[in-house]
């Protein structure tokens, strides 16, 4: 059975920082795309970071560039997400993502298997 186990969120003021976790398990961690993908109130899901399989590449949200960074640890699987500068509009519910891929022709091609965590509460606010 897959389980992303996601923690670190809380209530933080603005300018503040959090570091959200993430742990796998029931999968084959190094074979998975990992990500941060946040919903507010009323909004849609985005996309806040992505890293590859290997970590070679990292993908970010426009809002997050610059302000968070995406890591992951393939011998614990574990993939984190570090928040600096929060801004009352980071407030939503981050969710962790896994997607299956596949590196070769020179990109990486998905299976279509995703899962997701049950979403950790990020509320910033003085």
């Amino acid at each position: 059975q897959v389980q992303l186990v996601e923690s670190g969120g809380g209530l933080v003021q603005p300018g503040g920082s959090l570091t959200l976790s993430c742990a796998a398990s029931g999968l084959t961690f190094g074979s998975y795309a990992m990500s941060w993908i946040r919903q507010a109130q009323g909004n849609r899901r985005e996309l806040v970071a992505k890293i590859t399989p290997t970590a070679g590449d990292t993908e970010y949200g426009d809002f997050a560039k610059g302000r968070f960074t995406i890591s992951r640890d393939n011998a614990k699987n574990t993939v984190t997400l570090r928040m600096n500068s929060l801004k009352p509009e980071d407030t939503a519910v981050y969710y962790c993502f896994a997607a299956e891929a596949q590196y070769y022709s020179g990109s990486y091609h998905y299976s279509g298997l995703e899962y997701w965590g049950q979403g950790t509460r990020v509320t910033v606010s003085s």
